[in-house]
């Protein structure tokens, strides 16, 4: 039997006989059979229209058609590794060199951020000659089992944190140590940063990396506050340790202000490696670690040569060249900014009128709506939100659910996600939150309102 003509309840079956049960589906009670994808819009086996606000890695749009052909044409010239000379592989390094601060300027080009991320590890160690690593609470970082230890999310559900992680407290000013009231966030944060590499320096080990999310995903939707990176850089520099901004949930103009996510921080901050993937290739397997002359030139310093199959590969860089073109000719970075901004004044709405709603935060297309059951404690609301999930699924429409306490709702759509779109999710949103209100009634905010 053709795929395209199988039943969903027969793939399904073939599903949980020949793949691992860790390999879980969205909506596990009732999961949805994807076999089209356009634009923000993805499409069932029937013909269903969803629209799709959490798949960042279409970051373009799904299946968009100059992406689509510059692979395809490439694919027919050539595919093949990057050992040979080649225009493409100069030419997309030459484009992102742009978008970036002068000082990064030496690419490697890998297959997904988990492998840029492990590569990012690498290269401070061999710069720094240090080993040590800080990372922020509620991290993730990647699947590898180098990045596993380096990622809280992960590492405390299974063999806990090593020796030579350091953990410091997210930087959250809705429910973390400093909140809003605070007068100095980004300092106090920063201070728990030093505090952290002071402990490390006492017991006599030396820190290679500070690795940190540009803006924390999978924490809940975090915009640490301005000036913390560089408070950071300072005490980590301080150590003998380099900065990495993880960008691979966030670049490439997701945040609208800005191209990259560290630079929400000031023109003055920049890391000394950026890490990038998921978007950086709509879908194909393409990723990148940007960094220093000083930084290569250590890792080269070994004499053993860094080579990837397939990453940098010609057609790879054709993909990434036409993901550069997309954002250019579309100005995607400018729509996030003005769609994202719109979303978040009719979110700002839908909290002054629903007291689940306990903070509404983000920036361009990267948002998060944090529901909560008590105004005074901020309880997560994690059912709640797991229900609003559903119901919005009932109406064909994607999203899923972040942090902690999986109570925060995700926005990080494809970059064409449109005015529209925003009224159509919001307007739903108010009509499922305000049915709790009057029939749920499961936690204190659902009864409350004003």
């Amino acid at each position: 039997m053709a795929a395209d003509r199988r039943g969903k309840v027969e793939t399904l079956a073939l599903r949980r006989r020949l793949l691992s049960n860790s390999c879980r589906l969205f909506y596990p009670e009732d999961p949805i059979k994807i076999v089209r994808g356009q634009g923000q819009y993805l499409y069932d086996e029937q013909g269903a229209e969803y629209l799709d606000c959490i798949n960042n890695v279409a970051h373009v749009g799904h299946c968009h058609p100059l992406v689509v052909q510059a692979a395809h044409e490439q694919n027919q010239v050539l595919n093949t590794n990057s050992r040979y000379l080649h225009d493409n592989i100069v030419d997309y390094a030459q484009r992102l060199s742009e978008t970036l601060p002068e000082k990064l300027s030496v690419f490697y080009f890998l297959n997904s951020g988990s492998e840029a991320n492990d590569l990012a590890l690498r290269l401070a160690r061999q710069y720094t000659g240090h080993w040590d690593v800080v990372v922020l609470d509620h991290a993730y970082h990647g699947h590898l089992s180098s990045l596993i230890d380096i990622s809280p999310y992960k590492f405390r559900d299974l063999d806990g944190q090593k020796e030579w992680v350091h953990v410091a407290p997210l930087p959250d000013t809705y429910r973390g140590l400093y909140q809003e009231d605070h007068p100095d966030p980004a300092g106090a944060y920063a201070n728990e940063v030093k505090r952290v590499v002071s402990s490390v320096q006492e017991k006599g080990r030396k820190i290679a990396a500070f690795f940190v999310e540009s803006l924390p995903s999978v924490a809940g939707q975090i915009i640490p506050p301005a000036g913390f990176f560089q408070e950071v850089a300072e005490h980590i520099h301080g150590a003998g340790g380099v900065f990495v901004a993880d960008e691979i949930q966030v670049g490439f103009g997701r945040v609208g202000k800005h191209f990259w996510a560290f630079q929400l921080q000031g023109e003055d901050f920049v890391p000394d490696i950026v890490t990038m993937g998921k978007s950086i290739g709509n879908g194909h397997p393409v990723a990148c670690v940007a960094t220093t002359q000083a930084v290569a030139r250590a890792f080269e310093a070994t004499g053993v040569e860094y080579f990837n199959t397939f990453g940098g590969s010609p057609v790879s860089c054709a993909v990434g060249l036409a993901v550069l073109d997309v954002l250019e000719k579309e100005q995607l970075q400018a729509h996030a900014a003005s769609v994202g901004s719109y979303l978040m004044e009719l979110l700002e709405e839908q909290k002054a009128k629903h007291p689940i709603i306990g903070d509404v935060r983000g920036t361009g297309l990267f948002i998060g709506v944090d529901l909560i059951k008590d105004e005074a404690t901020r309880t997560p609301a994690t059912e709640e939100a797991n229900y609003v999930v559903s119901r919005l699924k009932d109406y064909y429409i994607l999203l899923s659910t972040d942090g902690p306490g999986r109570n925060v709702l995700k926005f990080k759509p494809p970059m064409c996600f449109s005015v529209d779109n925003a009224q159509h999710v919001v307007a739903k949103m108010d009509a499922i939150l305000t049915d709790m209100e009057e029939k749920m009634r499961s936690c204190e905010t659902l009864r409350l309102r004003p």
